[in-house]
């Protein structure tokens, strides 16, 4: 890139800097009257304040010389996060990311071959004379790199500003990619709504981020067809949640609700229930030496599956058909209603309800006969007692109605209330001592984690599905946790399966309530188009730490082909043994180094979140500052934190340190395998492992002539 090319693109900014000023100043007038229209044009005034704002810090990422077949010129088209339009012409001056020919900047390689975009007036195609990256930061030219130029020789050029952003520190929050996405992430997410997406993604691979841009393009190409506010994600935890928080907002894109499926399920079910304290059964399965790779299939699976959906969609059946009693009602001596009439009321006036209401409409109508009933008696001494009686039997007779509340019928069928339901018990497909369990938790009010889909999947037979219950969109992050179950759930609030699922199932540290194969999940999204995708390509890490990553990916027993690093080199992989009595001052010093070295986000991730406590206080007795991270926190401030490896999948830092890197924390089993990989592949430019006594075997021998990290 030339001094004079730099030059150009600083006077092309200044030009587009005025031009936004220059709107700026046209909207920024407000109304606070009470006239409707002048309402609806200061809301107009102020999201075009919102998008010229974010335009002035950075007004484009990237510009692409287009000529279309047939032009006589060729065309600078310059693209950023927002489209801006001249005011007086209304002529496009920045193209957003999103647009139809803005996707040739990220699918074009290079080549002189014509290439073409799809447009809604049809395939257009054409020449790319020159595709250039520009940093612009604070309103400033920073940075100009053409990684396409036609007619030279664009050696090396396509990478240097992926790069070059891909070696910058982070903070404490995940910023979008919309300057760097790759032609393999484009492809997803401009990929038909009326998908289910698929995604395995390696770990650095983009995935969530990918995720997220693939909903502020759904909501620029099908704006009259969809929206924000139904749209919904799922993350697994709320630290991630907030980690995550920023993306969407830096894209212009607002009210996308973003949730666990404990959270979102618990609401919907209006109080009901209360779920279980999960620390104790997260101990049991992440156990240092827990055997569970020999125990049989796990409750969480059990319930997940579809065969449990399945038995639970003909066990309420038979639940309803039996829901009357088979007598007739005696309102009082010789004042009868028939068991057929009941009957007709409930099974064919009623029959478009669902059951809850269909229950409450029945006894308001039997009340209503009880009240013309009433009526007709014309001695008030006699009505006022009939009236008594009736009343009271009314009563009776609903509370002989079985229950439609979700906890109280998943109770009754599968802890054997009555005979029926003792059959269907028999029948579940769950160990009778767990259903039993279950079903005594259930008529307390409480849930396990895994009952959730289960329970939320009978108050939705019941009582219907409300409206926020509905959506256009829906994410799935962290797929591998999620369960068949909890799939099929949330396909039954769309009417087309428009799905981004995206996970690794090497981080699938949750199998035992999660998944082991992706077509677990395709099988609950039922009939319509399915994707699938591999993103096998890392961003995140240098090339000494993914090599160094896939070298434990064999014993995850996932048969996942290992990443691939994008070719970012830094220090290698440091596998040290320190004696536990200098554990804290070892540590010390390597922060002091990491913080010398730029590194302005730390981890030292531990086995179990004991370890991480204990690993907490012994840095503090040193007089080492830390931030421990537990399930119960809902933000990730950045710094050095000491965190469990389960909580850390999904996040990234600037250098990570494993203090337990021993062949008792971390034994020969996939589980153990999953947490180890989670925890390495957390860093992006620095890692360090301790051992105290035999390192794990996971990741391999030392004298075998592999070089990929330095034991010392």
């Amino acid at each position: 890139m030339t001094q004079e090319a730099f030059q150009e693109e600083r006077r092309r900014l200044e030009e587009a800097s005025a031009e936004i000023k220059r709107q700026l100043g046209g909207v920024q007038e407000r109304y606070y009257g009470d006239d409707f229209l002048e309402q609806v044009l200061d809301a107009r005034r102020a999201e075009a304040r919102e998008r010229l704002q974010l335009l002035e810090s950075e007004p484009y990422f990237g510009r692409l010389d287009w000529q279309e077949s047939g032009a006589a010129q060729t065309v600078p088209l310059y693209i950023g996060k927002r489209g801006l339009s001249r005011t007086e012409t209304e002529e496009p001056y920045i193209i957003d990311w999103r647009a139809p020919v803005a996707s040739l900047f990220y699918t074009f390689t290079g080549g002189e071959a014509r290439v073409s975009y799809e447009a809604p007036e049809g395939t257009l195609t054409g020449e790319v004379h020159l595709k250039r990256n520009l940093l612009v930061r604070g309103g400033a030219l920073e940075r100009v790199v053409d990684s396409y130029a036609r007619g030279g020789d664009n050696l090396g050029l396509s990478d240097e500003f992926l790069l070059y952003r891909l070696g910058e520190r982070k903070d404490n929050r995940l910023r979008d990619i919309v300057s760097t996405i790759q032609a393999e992430q484009d492809r997803i997410i401009r990929a038909p709504r009326e998908q289910a997406l698929l995604i395995q993604g390696a770990a650095g691979s983009g995935k969530t981020t990918v995720a997220l841009h693939r909903l502020a393009f759904l909501l620029y190409q099908y704006q009259d067809q969809i929206r924000a506010e139904r749209m919904i994600i799922f993350a697994p935890n709320a630290m991630f949640l907030d980690y995550i928080s920023g993306v969407l907002p830096e894209l212009g894109v607002g009210d996308v609700r973003q949730t666990t499926f404990a959270d979102w399920a618990l609401e919907r079910l209006g109080g009901e229930v209360r779920l279980l304290d999960e620390r104790e059964e997260t101990r049991r399965w992440f156990a240092v030496g827990a055997d569970i790779e020999a125990q049989t299939e796990p409750p969480g699976r059990l319930k997940g599956a579809l065969a449990f959906r399945d038995w639970l969609d003909e066990t309420l059946r038979r639940y309803e058909a039996d829901f009357l009693p088979q007598l007739d009602w005696e309102a009082w001596d010789g004042q009868v209603l028939p068991h057929a009439t009941i009957r007709a009321w409930f099974e064919t006036e009623y029959r478009n309800y669902p059951l809850a209401p269909r229950k409450e409409r029945l006894l308001a109508r039997m009340n209503r006969w009880l009240e013309m009933a009433l009526g007709e008696i014309g001695d008030p001494k006699r009505r006022k007692a009939s009236a008594k009686t009736g009343r009271q039997r009314l009563r009776a007779y609903g509370k002989k109605l079985p229950a439609t509340s979700a906890p109280l019928v998943y109770a009754a069928l599968l802890g054997g209330k009555d005979a029926s339901a003792a059959d269907a018990a028999a029948a579940a497909p769950l160990p009778e001592q767990l259903a039993r369990r279950t079903a005594s938790d259930a008529a307390k009010g409480r849930a396990q984690r895994e009952d959730l889909a289960a329970l939320l999947w009978i108050h939705t037979a019941y009582h219907g599905r409300d409206a926020a219950a509905r959506f256009d969109h829906v994410v799935i992050d962290e797929a591998q946790d999620s369960s068949p179950f909890e799939a099929a759930l949330l396909r039954g609030c769309m009417h087309e399966p428009s799905f981004t699922i995206l996970g690794d199932l090497a981080q699938g540290i949750h199998d035992y309530r999660g998944i082991r194969r992706w077509e677990e999940l395709g099988a609950a999204l039922g009939e319509g188009g399915q994707g699938y995708h591999e993103l096998r390509q890392s961003y995140r890490s240098t090339l000494e730490i993914i090599e160094f990553a896939n070298r434990i990916l064999p014993f995850t027993a996932t048969g996942l082909a290992p990443a691939q690093p994008v070719f970012r080199s830094g220090e290698p992989v440091e596998v040290r043994p320190v004696a536990a009595a200098e554990r804290a001052a070892w540590i010390a010093e390597w922060l002091l180094a990491s913080a010398a070295g730029g590194m302005r986000t730390v981890a030292l991730i531990a086995r179990t979140a004991e370890r991480c406590e204990a690993l907490h206080r012994e840095l503090a007795a040193a007089g080492v500052e830390t931030r421990l991270l537990s399930e119960e926190q809902s933000a990730y401030a950045g710094g050095v934190s000491v965190v469990p490896a389960q909580l850390a999948k999904g996040l990234e830092f600037d250098a990570v340190l494993l203090p337990d890197a021993d062949a008792v924390s971390y034994a020969r089993t996939p589980r153990d395998a999953k947490l180890l990989y989670v925890a390495c592949t957390r860093a992006l430019h620095r890692l360090t492992l301790l051992h105290d006594g035999p390192v794990t075997a996971l990741i391999g021998g030392t004298g075998e002539g592999e070089d990929a990290f330095a034991e010392r």
